[in-house]
């Protein structure tokens, strides 16, 4: 791990743990070392007593065995309610940590990860891409949304205390603010296949303007939004979709994030998995009111398009003549 602004002090300093470089990495450590404490002071405990015992109550030792006590109803409850509660604490402050970790801020910029055999995609809203590479603002919320083309893999940035799986399937998601200037590495933390140790890539935090720079000095592609919008056109879901379409389909005018009513009496939230799940698997879910008429999209898109498509729904969805028209 490499940073530009502290590589001397990291030089000459020793951490216990690698120095830390995003809001999760200080809660993160506080828990892990909070559990090392725990869980060694109850070995040492346990130990220390068996020490104890053993020695007292050794074979021709002077200790009073005269009247031994079978059993103790409130040293039982003791040992028991204590750790219990211990632990119960422990687990509501991890799964507090899981929940952060996984709740999208208002104010995320969000940045769409396609992990392949054997490298990772990334792709920023305004439709720069990266290749095992990542340029983030240090300060600001970013949220990953990620998903896999093949086989199970996971994202790992060390320095960040990140790491979350990346599965076939499926969108998986983890939020993060960057607090430190400097390049760190990204691995995949999955065994992937036989390139699975070369699918590494560096993060990059920059300062606020530095990083507005770059993100505009890029190759200039069309945006996420846009990208759906053509795609929306290009395979044919505008054809059933579309505002003048004569074919009875939901319309995906504002859908995203309504409540959804389904043939077999359930509702669903409209999120990105919802989504997802009715391009690729349409009868899973099927509308109330509608026939199951739609194709199946699996196969036919992949992960990077199924994601510019839901962006696209994700602002609206709305039903513009020009894709150029989408900012």
């Amino acid at each position: 791990m490499n940073s530009t602004s502290t590589a001397p002090a990291a030089m000459s300093a020793w951490h216990l743990l690698p120095q830390g470089a995003s809001s999760a990495a200080a809660r993160t450590d506080t828990l892990f070392l909070a559990m090392v404490l725990l869980c060694g002071g109850m070995a040492l405990l346990v130990g220390g007593l068996l020490l104890f015992l053993c020695i007292r109550y050794r074979e021709g030792s002077r200790a009073d065995r005269s009247s031994p006590s079978n059993d103790s109803h409130l040293l039982e409850i003791a040992w028991t309610l204590a750790p219990l509660v211990v632990f119960v604490g422990v687990f509501w402050w991890a799964a507090n940590e899981w929940w952060t970790g996984r709740t999208v801020p208002a104010d995320a910029m969000v940045v769409q990860v396609v992990g392949k055999q054997w490298m990772w995609h990334l792709q920023h809203a305004n439709g720069r891409r990266e290749i095992n590479a990542l340029h983030v603002p240090l300060g600001q919320p970013v949220t990953l949304t990620m998903a896999s083309q093949d086989a199970i893999h996971s994202f790992y940035v060390p320095a960040f205390r990140l790491k979350q799986d990346v599965v076939p399937g499926r969108f998986t998601r983890f939020s993060f603010t960057a607090t430190r200037l400097g390049e760190f590495h990204i691995f995949c933390a999955e065994f992937c296949g036989s390139e699975h140790s070369g699918m590494v890539g560096t993060l990059t935090v920059m300062p606020p303007a530095e990083f507005a720079r770059w993100l505009e000095a890029g190759p200039h592609e069309p945006g996420l939004v846009q990208q759906g919008f053509a795609l929306f056109r290009e395979a044919g879901c505008s054809g059933c979709h579309g505002a003048g379409s004569t074919v009875q389909a939901p319309s995906l005018s504002g859908l995203y994030g309504r409540t959804v009513r389904l043939a077999d009496g359930r509702t669903m939230i409209a999120d990105d998995d919802y989504l997802r799940d009715s391009i690729v698997l349409p009868r899973k879910n099927l509308v109330a009111g509608y026939a199951p008429v739609m194709p199946s999209y699996a196969g036919r898109l992949d992960e990077s398009q199924l994601q510019a498509l839901i962006a696209w729904m994700r602002v609206g969805a709305p039903s513009l003549p020009d894709a150029e028209d989408l900012r």
